[in-house]
């Protein structure tokens, strides 16, 4: 699942048909649209990177050093925007602004009629990037700030340095390696997201790499996959600039801290307690609650551009998507069905490798374990493009073929989210003593029998908050499904965009919508049962 989509990737570049041949990727190089799409990918990517260090960093030091209330109700908002689909941002920040904005329209504050939508633009795609992965650096960073040495800022004030001082001198310069490395994670991220400048940069003639991509595929399908198979190369190198910049940062000097972290530093912020907590919240509104105002809005009124009023509000748009229109009811079930079976699939994968990978301590097995993680790091798009070329010949012997069906989207979902099931069972298996499971071997029991009466009990916490991370990520996709759907199985993430890139907005309006409400319950509901499971494996519980 890791190692097969990425080998086959790079042999349709170089060798298409089986046959060297660098023509193809001299053709595709020497392309003005490709340079242009890069540049535009590097832009967007790098300032939205910007951005999200900026917003994350803020919202880390704040949550992570300082005495505000209601920290588990900031860090819920402040992650639920990773969690939305790309796509359903885009599409609610669209409805904020522009003449035909119900919500504008309602309150009098709507431009003139053809007045342009300001986020359909390369600023408004910088913008939404920056906040959709601004949570990735929040995540970091926090998890930094937990660790810091708090003997060093305590000497430090003793002496009589200041808080700006230590902020400036100790924790900041502490703080380059989760900065870099959450900056990286941002960077890549962007590069790879489809959702945001398909919906905002197709309508504004402004191409990156995945939409170049996509355009180019659903223009001229399959007879240009050798092409497409060099872009998605060229947008993998260009996500691994991330990851080299920070090994280049990090490699220079030594972070590391002696002895273990003591007990998490606070500062009392007295009378700017207050003040913080309000910006804070503030933010929230804007770059969340707003937008999905706007959102809500748009999917309660008749037709887009009419406000909304007693005369104009309606139901009939969810009505439509829920029950009577075939393409959004199938694409709930296809979205649930594939999000379930991943989830199971990788549970049921995830447990037994996990245990092999720690207990055995191979070399190979450890690798394997580093293979797990490529998919998930390369943009999804790349992966995309890895599994039309391994699927769209039949498979050998069976003679059946998998291009168009849905079962190409879950094989794509099982390599992309394998890492999100094992991460959290990896982490439980190191801290399980495993005299138990020796005890039952050295009693005769078999390894199947052992591995279902006590390897399975002493991981499920950990298999659940995986198998929880994984339902969420792939109910939402797109940036993979929107290369390997086909009519009959499209996903949530399609029909939103196909419902949009078609007129339909307040049918799109109203899908996006019922998405927020299941992400926000769902997050709500593993909220509350955060004490049963590890520590941290969840990101949106404090």
């Amino acid at each position: 699942m890791s190692v097969l989509p990425v080998t086959r990737l790079v042999i349709e570049a170089f060798a298409p048909g089986g046959t060297p041949d660098l023509a193809n990727i001299r053709s595709v190089l020497t392309a003005g649209s490709t340079w242009t799409a890069a540049w535009h990918s590097l832009v967007t990517a790098t300032l939205g990177t910007a951005i999200s260090l900026v917003l994350g960093t803020l919202f880390a030091l704040i949550v992570a050093l300082t005495d505000i209330r209601a920290k588990a109700a900031l860090v819920f908002c402040f992650l639920l925007p990773l969690m939305i689909p790309p796509q359903v941002t885009a599409l609610s920040w669209a409805q904020l602004f522009g003449p035909a904005s119900p919500l504008l329209i309602t309150l009098g504050l709507a431009p003139p009629l053809g007045s342009p939508n300001p986020i359909y633009s390369p600023g408004g795609i910088v913008l939404l990037l920056g906040i959709q992965h601004a949570p990735l650096v929040f995540l970091a960073v926090r998890a930094g700030l937990r660790g810091l040495p708090r003997e060093m800022i305590e000497a430090a004030r003793a002496c009589g340095a200041g808080r700006l001082r230590v902020m400036a001198t100790i924790v900041l310069p502490m703080m380059t390696p989760p900065l870099v490395a959450g900056g990286a994670l941002a960077f890549v991220s962007a590069v790879g997201n489809f959702g945001i400048p398909a919906l905002l940069g197709i309508p504004a003639g402004y191409t990156v790499l995945p939409t170049l991509i996509y355009q180019r595929l659903a223009s001229f399908g399959p007879s240009i996959i050798s092409e497409v198979a060099v872009l998605s190369i060229v947008v993998g190198a260009l996500a691994f600039v991330g990851f080299a910049v920070q090994a280049l940062v990090i490699g220079k000097r030594d972070y590391r801290t002696v002895g273990a972290p003591a007990q998490a530093l606070r500062y009392a912020l007295g009378r700017w307690r207050g003040p913080i907590e309000a910006l804070a919240w503030a933010i929230i509104v804007a770059i969340l609650v707003v937008p999905l105002i706007a959102l809500v809005a748009t999917s309660l009124v008749t037709a887009y551009g009419v406000p909304l009023t007693g005369q104009t509000v309606t139901l009939s748009n969810y009505a439509e998507v829920l029950f009577r229109q075939d393409s959004t009811v199938r694409a709930f079930r296809n979205s649930f069905l594939l999000a379930a079976g991943t989830s199971l699939f990788l549970v049921a994968v995830c447990v037994p490798f996990a245990a092999f990978v720690v207990w055995r301590k191979s070399r190979l097995l450890d690798a394997l374990a580093m293979m797990a993680e490529l998919p998930y790091a390369l943009p999804g798009i790349v992966l995309g493009i890895a599994a039309i070329l391994i699927f769209i010949m039949p498979l050998p012997v069976l003679g059946i073929s998998l291009y168009n069906t849905i079962w190409i989207i879950f094989f794509a979902y099982l390599a992309r989210f394998l890492t999100l099931s094992l991460r959290p069972v990896v982490g439980a298996v190191q801290q399980v003593d495993r005299a138990l499971e020796e005890a039952a071997r050295m009693t005769g029991a078999r390894y199947l029998f052992r591995l279902r009466t006590v390897v399975f009990p002493l991981l499920a916490p950990a298999a659940a908050a995986g198998a929880i991370l994984t339902f969420m990520t792939s109910f939402n996709e797109l940036t993979v499904s929107a290369l390997l759907w086909s009519a009959g199985n499209e996903t949530l993430g399609v029909v939103v965009f196909n419902l949009d890139d078609s007129g339909a907005t307040v049918l799109a309006s109203a899908v996006a919508a019922v998405t927020v409400v299941a992400i926000v319950a769902i997050m709500g509901g593993t909220a509350l049962l955060a004490r049963r499971l590890p520590r941290g494996v969840l990101p949106w519980t404090d």
